[in-house]
């Protein structure tokens, strides 16, 4: 890649981008497409559906979210439609501050980011221009040029509605410069920039003491008094407040309710009536989505203080609970890693996901449903089959609690633990031994956390141990069986003779001896019993199999090993329950000998090459399970 050519191709964009005219050109542009004057809120929904939509089980998954946020499908549906979606239309809840509440690196402010982010790429395409006053401080809609009682007849001719009032630069600027004539005004296309604050505010609290209100709404130019004689001359007047620079896009104010009192007041006119007050100066109109963050003790705070009750009514509350996932918390310390300067230590496979379990356990709260314990409820989350449990009971569980997912072990912990286990010297890889020995010594240091908190995590960790100790068994038992697939196949499609004649109350013919035979009854219990079919279960299962297979044939598509999870599942815990005995010779024996030394190197490239392991890496996990076997 030449870093100048793709530098003087971005600056060449941008200056294709570039647009300059009159309010008269603005206007003829506006015929031909009025998305250009759309408000705020509908610019963040546009941007947002613009990167795509997809149906999922009928829930909406929207694509702007899904490289930086895991697992969060659900509040992320419910935010875009109750929220931007409705504000979109012009509902009564784009009067509204929208306040992400939530526990602590749960992703809040990852997700303020994107729009931020979303919002300056959109303003580069031709779907999401946005247009202004050229050299108004607030980068202003040009149709407030127009006056009021004019309105109605504008709206109805250009498809548009048009809401505020010129700035009171924008007021002098058309007196002085334009002598009234609104046509001459001159208007520039401007890009969404945060660098450049064009569209994008931040407000973050600091000390009460030493900040000012002038960090929101601008102030006096005490220097240009003297020229200009008043405090009421916009030209000794800095628009340079965040509520100012944010027009046309979105304010960010970071841990809205640490701020001080006098820094919100601004607000419930801004909301409510689209302005604020400035200066010596009438209300200023301000068309800005406003986003603020902030955790669950702040706002129990917050809302307990009768005195925020004006404040409160002017707000949409939205949770964002911690992810729920164990798939997609693996997502995450994946993404935390990648960038990092650690990316030469190997993370052996299952290590981040046996973090992952951890992290899911403590965030989980106990089901009332019988025989539902959290493991099985983890792995439902995570859209895993349970056995004796359908979708119907995923749904009611949740929903069972409102605020499940918003306590539990953050994802800033685990990262900073696995980091710990990561920096350790000459360390070539790192395997979820070692991370959960971290998780566990971090415990100690973790001064919020309660006595009886850390035992409860101890036995979280004890569960992610059993449940890794079951993925590497089944790895390094996976990895022994020679021709794994063909062997798999083999047995599968002698299951499916037999269950086929077991309900079909027929015989099946022996291949050398053509010998007719009743089904293997033995054969097709010991499949079966893997995945824990009972002696009752087992008809209904059968027959669930040769619907499934039928269904298939109707579809003209070909019933596989891998076309029913279960089923699968249960013909790999056969062949591993054959190859145990194996597995725990080869694996254990201190001086192996020729035939034992030659299955372990072809064990060992198989772990490599299929599995994602490092030699060092393979090894450690052949002794791990040599000892789980020893048991």
């Amino acid at each position: 890649m030449n870093i100048f050519e793709r530098v003087a191709e971005y600056q060449a964009e941008s200056d294709r981008l570039s647009w300059n005219g009159t309010f008269e050109d603005y206007i003829a542009l506006l015929r031909e497409d009025p998305t250009p004057a759309m408000t705020a809120h509908a610019r963040v929904y546009q941007m947002i559906e613009s990167f795509g939509v997809e149906e999922v089980g009928g829930h909406k998954r929207y694509k702007f979210f899904e490289q930086e946020i895991f697992g969060l499908d659900r509040s992320i549906e419910k935010l875009v439609e109750e929220y931007f979606h409705s504000a979109a239309r012009r509902l009564d809840v784009r009067k509204r501050i929208l306040l992400l509440m939530g526990p602590v690196s749960g992703g809040k402010s990852t997700l303020v980011t994107l729009l931020k982010r979303g919002l300056e790429q959109f303003s580069r395409t031709e779907k999401g221009a946005v247009y202004a006053i050229e050299g108004c401080p607030m980068h202003e809609e040009p149709l407030h040029l127009i006056p009021l009682e004019l309105r109605p007849d504008v709206e109805k001719e250009i498809g548009v509605r048009i809401e505020g009032n010129l700035c009171p630069s924008c007021q002098m600027r058309l007196r002085t410069e334009y002598g009234g004539d609104i046509s001459k005004v001159r208007v520039e296309r401007v890009i969404i920039s945060e660098d450049n604050r064009v569209g994008i505010g931040t407000f973050s609290p600091s000390d009460p003491k030493s900040q000012d209100i002038a960090d929101l709404t601008g102030s006096i130019d005490f220097s240009t008094i003297t020229e200009f004689g008043s405090e009421s001359d916009p030209r000794a007047y800095r628009f340079d407040g965040e509520l100012n620079k944010a027009n046309r896009g979105l304010m960010e104010f970071q841990e809205m309710l640490k701020c001080d009192e006098k820094f919100l007041w601004n607000l419930l006119s801004l909301t409510q009536e689209g302005n604020f007050k400035a200066g010596r100066f009438a209300l200023i109109s301000a068309d800005e989505m406003i986003v603020a963050h902030t955790n669950e003790s702040e706002y129990k705070s917050f809302i307990s203080n009768k005195k925020n009750e004006a404040l409160q009514s002017r707000m949409i509350v939205m949770p964002i609970p911690y992810n729920l996932k164990v798939s997609e918390e693996e997502k995450i310390y994946a993404k935390l890693i990648q960038q990092s300067d650690m990316k030469h230590v190997h993370i052996a496979p299952h290590a981040l996901r046996t973090a992952a379990i951890f992290s899911i356990l403590t965030r989980l709260k106990e089901t009332k449903k019988q025989g539902m314990d959290l493991v099985k409820k983890m792995r439902m989350y995570d859209g895993e089959e349970v056995e004796g449990y359908k979708e119907a009971d995923l749904r009611e569980m949740q929903n069972e609690y409102l605020d499940e997912g918003m306590s539990g072990i953050d994802p800033r912990y685990v990262i900073n633990r696995i980091s710990s286990a990561l920096i350790k010297q000459n360390l070539q890889c790192i395997n979820a031994l070692d991370i959960l020995r971290a998780i566990k010594d971090g415990l100690d240091q973790h001064a919020s956390i309660t006595k009886e908190e850390r035992e409860r995590y101890l036995n979280f960790i004890a569960l992610a141990r059993k449940e890794y100790d079951e993925l590497a068994k089944k790895e390094v038992q996976k990895a022994f069986v020679y021709s794994f697939e063909e062997s798999a196949k083999t047995l599968f499609e002698n299951y499916l003779d037999n269950i086929e004649a077991f309900c079909n109350w027929s015989k099946i013919r022996d291949p050398l001896t053509d010998e007719e035979m009743d089904p293997d009854e033995r054969l097709m219990r010991s499949i079966e019993e893997q995945i824990g079919i009972s002696e009752n279960a087992k008809k209904a299962f059968r027959e669930e199999i040769l619907i499934r297979i039928s269904a298939y044939s109707r579809k003209e598509r070909k019933f596989e090993y891998s076309s029913h999870d279960r089923l699968r599942e249960a013909i790999e815990k056969k062949l591993f329950a054959d190859l145990k005995d194996i597995v725990k010779i080869t694996t254990s024996t201190k001086t192996p000998d020729a035939t034992q030394l030659k299955r372990m190197n072809e064990v060992i490239k198989r772990l490599i090459e299929e599995h994602g392991y490092t030699a060092a890496s393979a090894n450690e996990l052949l002794r791990y399970v040599g000892s789980l076997l020893n048991r």
